[in-house]
């Protein structure tokens, strides 16, 4: 059986909420905020501090998920970015004593 399958459209529902909130709290870290290679590494740490939901539809994730869960989950994420936003600052100022 030589089956084709498209999988362009499974992706990690994390990413987009992720870059949302840091983008949306990027004003809040001025050292970081005007340097986007900084923003991206904020992303990588938060995403790496949660696990991966995959979904092919952003209902999906809706439809299968509790209120309880869904408030855990954006309580996760809330952690997760604000974690690796002085992650990321205080490696940033690591270096630059360095």
């Amino acid at each position: 059986m030589n089956a084709t399958a498209d999988f362009t459209s499974v992706r990690n529902h994390s990413e987009r909420a992720v870059f949302d909130t840091v983008l949306r709290l990027a004003e809040r870290y001025p050292g970081i905020a005007d340097r986007p290679e900084l923003l991206a590494d904020v992303a990588c740490v938060a995403l790496n501090r949660l696990p991966p939901r995959y979904i092919r539809h952003e209902t999906d994730f809706a439809f299968y998920l509790s209120e309880r869960e869904r408030g855990e989950s954006d309580r996760h994420l809330a952690e997760a970015v604000d974690y690796a936003f002085g992650f990321v600052q205080a490696r940033t100022a690591m270096r630059a004593r360095a």
